[in-house]
């Protein structure tokens, strides 16, 4: 795969996974892309686990934030970077502990705006009680960057990582609330599109859902993930490809919120797609799953849903298929091309 490098390799879809398959796993040894006794770049997972003495993991995960506009209708850059770190750590298992984070501004940007974004982002991480320990601040000269960029390596430790690779036949799918809501906020924000309702960002952490899951049924959460670019149809295709298991799914009961759906609906954007900030999607043993939905549901997360299944499959190995409102059957295909540019 040659030529120039476009906006939809970095939309977390189908050209995102053939651009790192040709840039760099490519380049890579199987030794090179494995961790002993861990979880390392084959996983293409939320992040990397490390073993440690002890038997518990350090995790480790890094991700650049760049959203346009910056300060977008339910939260801004600096939240966003905050809340993504630390939800891809609760992803795979961990704790979040620390961070460390990279900023790029452009000349001529008001510092007022840059405080805004900092106090933010330093705003959740007090909150949750993750350190910042350390970065780097850089400026490019006007024009040689489109406003900021925010970097950050999130830092963890778990008692067993969550590998979503180990989803099994017979598991559910939860996701703990309405979908899309993110990408739609900002998409409506870059086009000046409004709807009936008001479209905000879900961006949030997860640490009030995730850290008494783990400790109630750790051992019962076979993958999770937030769906971020590429959204749920991403999220569940990725499972399916790195299992090589079949994924059914019930349109149903995928929770929506109706002023996203309309929204969609005016543009014909699958919300499906759609970047959400501050939900997961669980892969649950099966007989546990109306237990954990229940834990759920009593932790705050009132829209939570069982939205499907896992199944074995040698006919549909890989495929995620979704059953529609109507009864009939579609295959759920990974996202293509830029849905929203910049969302994230």
């Amino acid at each position: 795969m040659e030529g120039s490098i476009k906006l939809s390799h970095g939309s977390g879809g189908k050209e995102t996974s053939l651009i790192l398959k040709s840039l760099i796993l490519s380049a890579l040894s199987e030794e090179e892309l494995s961790l002993r006794g861990g979880v390392g770049l084959k996983e293409l997972d939320d992040g990397a686990a490390i073993p440690l003495p002890d038997g518990t993991y350090l995790v480790v995960s890094i991700d650049a934030y760049t959203v346009n506009p910056p300060f977008f209708p339910g939260g801004d850059l600096g939240k966003l970077a905050a809340c993504g770190t630390i939800n891809d750590i609760l992803m795979m298992g961990g704790e979040p502990k620390a961070i460390l984070d990279s900023i790029v501004v452009e000349e001529g940007s008001p510092i007022s705006d840059v405080r805004r974004i900092v106090n933010s982002f330093i705003g959740v991480l007090r909150e949750e009680g993750v350190k910042l320990i350390g970065g780097d601040f850089k400026v490019m000269p006007r024009g040689q960057l489109d406003r900021y960029v925010v970097t950050t390596a999130g830092i963890g430790i778990a008692k067993r990582p969550i590998v979503d690779s180990s989803i099994k036949p017979g598991d559910k799918l939860i996701v703990t609330g309405t979908i899309g809501e993110h990408g739609a906020a900002i998409l409506s924000a870059q086009e000046g599109i409004a709807v009936e309702g008001k479209l905000e960002s879900d961006v949030n952490t997860l640490s009030k859902l995730m850290l008494p899951l783990l400790g109630a049924y750790g051992d019962k959460v076979h993958a999770a993930q937030d769906p971020t670019r590429g959204g749920l149809a991403q999220t569940l295709n990725e499972w399916a490809q790195k299992s090589g298991l079949f994924i059914l799914v019930e349109e149903r009961k995928i929770p929506m919120r109706d002023d996203v759906r309309a929204f969609t609906e005016l543009l014909g954007i699958d919300p499906l797609a759609l970047a959400c900030e501050g939900r997961a999607v669980l892969g649950v043993e099966g007989d546990s799953a109306e237990d954990v939905l229940s834990f759920i549901k009593e932790l705050g997360y009132e829209e939570a849903s069982i939205i499907g299944e896992v199944r074995e499959s040698e006919k549909y190995s890989g495929i995620v298929v979704m059953r529609t409102s109507v009864g009939g059957l579609r295959i759920l295909e990974p996202p293509s091309g830029v849905i929203v540019p910049r969302i994230c």
